[in-house]
């Protein structure tokens, strides 16, 4: 029973270390850490499973949930697009060669959302609220973020 305890206390002191760990890495780097971190984990509670005999229990409840694994993608597409993220098979095509990248002031304003002689203080907010929500790390369009940043460069002069 004093070893169950321990082992939680330990587990529960890990997880608090990494949780601070991760706080301080950039979100690139986060990702990949989470993601080996689950498969360590899985791997961990399934050698445990194995050894303790009751794989058999593990091996059923992924066979039961199979077919809800099977959407989990469709499911995550439309987590992403409810969290404002788009993915970058909604992005608008790039422009064609044919000189459409050039911006107008018109274009600028109506890219970032606002009325002609926005304040210099409601474009940097425009640019930063559109850039959160389509920021290429957070799935949105490399496309997207381009035109953004060109719209408010071309603003702010």
């Amino acid at each position: 029973m004093l070893a169950w305890i321990l082992l939680g206390a330990a587990g529960v002191l890990l997880g608090l270390a990494g949780l601070g760990w991760l706080t301080r890495q950039p979100p690139g780097k986060v990702k990949s850490a989470l993601i080996a971190v689950a498969m360590l984990t899985v791997a961990a509670v399934g050698l445990a499973l194995l050894l303790s005999g009751r794989l058999a229990g593990l091996v059923a409840l992924i066979a039961g949930l199979s077919p809800w694994l099977s959407r989990a993608t469709r499911l995550h597409q439309i987590w992403r697009l409810l969290r404002g993220g788009r993915s970058a098979r909604s992005a608008p095509p790039p422009p064609s060669s044919s000189g459409d990248s050039a911006l107008t002031r018109a274009q600028a304003y109506e890219i970032l959302g606002l009325p002609p002689h926005a304040s210099r203080e409601e474009i940097r907010a425009a640019h930063l609220r559109l850039m959160q929500a389509n920021h290429p790390d957070r799935g949105g369009s490399t496309w997207i973020a381009a035109r953004l940043n060109q719209a408010r460069d071309l603003l702010l002069g």
